[in-house]
């Protein structure tokens, strides 16, 4: 039974949200969204400049989706484990902030994980993949 009382048929199409009973694509999409929101506020923590995602980052989960199989189940995982570590080192960033502590060292150190650990990501992703195939 669906516990979502403002949707009907587990639908939200007509909302404009993804629909988390067409697969794990869209969510797998939204988690690699909100890690990327994580880390942005990580970077404006340590000062650095956040440029904006190059396309085979923004397209690595559909990439992945359309690749399947273990990669896929790889990636999946990975995600989910960089999220736990930004979601625990974002917390301790703003805490050091709630106390006055100044938490630039301990960002740009998160900051260079991150990208060590979304760069080792990417490479998951088959190689010459522009970006995700489109069925006709």
């Amino acid at each position: 039974m669906d516990s979502n009382p403002h949707s009907k048929g587990g639908s939200l199409s007509r909302s404009g949200r993804p629909q988390f009973g067409l697969g794990s694509a869209s969510a797998l999409s939204m988690k690699w969204s909100a890690l990327h929101d994580a880390a942005g506020a990580v970077a404006t923590i340590a000062g650095v400049a956040c440029a904006p995602l190059p396309a085979e980052v923004r397209n690595f989960p559909a990439v992945m989706r359309d690749e399947g199989g273990s990669r896929r189940a790889m990636a999946e995982q990975h995600i989910e484990d960089l999220s736990a570590i930004m979601e625990a080192g974002l917390s301790a960033l703003l805490s050091a902030l709630a106390r006055g502590v100044d938490p630039r060292g301990g960002a740009k150190a998160l900051w260079r994980e991150f990208l060590t650990a979304r760069d080792a990501m990417l490479a998951l992703a088959p190689q010459g993949s522009g970006g995700p195939r489109r069925a006709a």
